[in-house]
């Protein structure tokens, strides 16, 4: 947990509208929103949790009720980004058929706090980013974790939503990657602050090779360690996978290429940019490899062609950083970490054109 921004929270709308910058939480409003949905009593204690570098995320108690409240960052926002209300709406519709943690409330009237936003239930468990917690000791328990990983995803992916009205409405399930092709390059048109020819290259080279999709399943849009919960104890199970704003349906290979190019080998040199499981360099974790082998074996696709969603993944991150960079250039955030990705992304580009250069099949 971390302690919020002195001008992340403000008690009145009052406040909010003097604000040299949109505060993130409007204290009165949000209070009258909680009583009426029976969320608590009394003044909350509010912590900051997660990064809070694409959707801000906080821990809240009143009195004797926890819960977790999520609303977008401060504007401005691309278009389709940060969207809550379809986070909800995912969450809701997957609830019993997927890991995901269950929504309490969800307002859809900016002027309560600013944006949209949702509380849903805490979950017990813990999220691998750094270190790996105690649980996790032994080489066998940090296998079964990198296995849980890869058994959640292929749950994901073979949920039948073809006969759920509420699934089937989550997006168009052909022409996903021409899709995602043509959203991102116009979004680095949006977001650049610096010439690099090299994004525009390998979004042709992506369109050049782009591959024939396996049929169409939900597609999480940022699965990777750092975005599920595993359960406290042993065995290492997942508990929940969080963070479903860019859910549709499409490509299954799109999240495992993601998965892939996040996850640190062992023997990954240790500057190699976007490896976001440091824990996963430690004894007993399973290799890139043997998450590609397991994700095969059990869902029965081939990944002859894993490379190219690689590169897709690779490409699609270095656009976001770029825009998150954005941000952190014109004052929306005060987090350094995001003014670092002015060095982050070209070396991302590099790693993307590696990638490109072995050419688009191959594991």
């Amino acid at each position: 947990m971390r302690a919020l921004a002195p001008d992340d929270l403000v008690r009145t709308p009052d406040e909010a509208r003097a604000a040299s910058r949109p505060p993130l939480l409007v204290l009165e409003p949000l209070l009258d929103f909680l009583d009426a949905h029976g969320l608590g009593a009394g003044e909350p204690s509010i912590h900051a949790i997660g990064d809070g570098r694409s959707n801000a995320t906080f821990l809240v108690q009143r009195g004797d009720a926890r819960f977790v409240l999520r609303r977008p960052p401060r504007p401005p926002l691309p278009p389709s980004a940060n969207d809550m209300l379809r986070e909800v709406r995912i969450q809701r519709a997957l609830r019993g058929r997927a890991r995901v943690p269950r929504i309490l409330a969800a307002c859809d009237d900016p002027s309560v706090i600013g944006a949209p936003f949702h509380v849903m239930e805490e979950l017990a468990g813990v999220v691998v980013d750094g270190d790996a917690p105690s649980a996790l000791d032994t080489p066998a328990e940090r296998r079964r974790a990198g296995e849980a990983l890869v058994d959640a995803l292929v749950e994901l992916h073979a949920v039948a939503w073809r006969d759920d009205p509420e699934l089937t409405g989550l997006g168009r399930p052909d022409g996903y990657l021409e899709r995602q092709l043509t959203r991102f390059g116009g979004l680095w048109e949006r977001h650049r602050t610096r010439d690099l020819p090299q994004v525009e290259a390998l979004g042709a080279w992506l369109e050049a090779n782009r591959p024939a999709s396996p049929p169409a399943t939900i597609v999480h849009g940022d699965y990777r360690l750092g975005n599920v919960m595993l359960a406290p104890g042993t065995p290492a199970t997942v508990a929940a996978i969080l963070d479903w704003e860019l859910s549709t349906l499409g490509d299954p290979l799109a999240d495992v290429g993601y998965m892939a190019v996040t996850y640190s080998d062992r023997d990954a040199p240790p500057d190699t940019p976007f490896l976001l499981s440091p824990a996963t360099r430690d004894e007993g974790w399973p290799t890139r490899e043997e998450l590609l082998a397991r994700y095969a074996q059990r869902s029965g696709r081939s990944l002859a062609g894993i490379r190219w969603y690689e590169v897709l993944a690779l490409w699609k991150a270095t656009i976001f950083m770029e825009g998150n960079y954005r941000r952190a250039l014109d004052g929306l955030s005060d987090d350094p970490y995001l003014k670092a990705f002015g060095a982050v992304v070209p070396a991302m580009v590099r790693r993307a054109e590696a990638l490109a250069a072995a050419g688009p099949d191959g594991p």
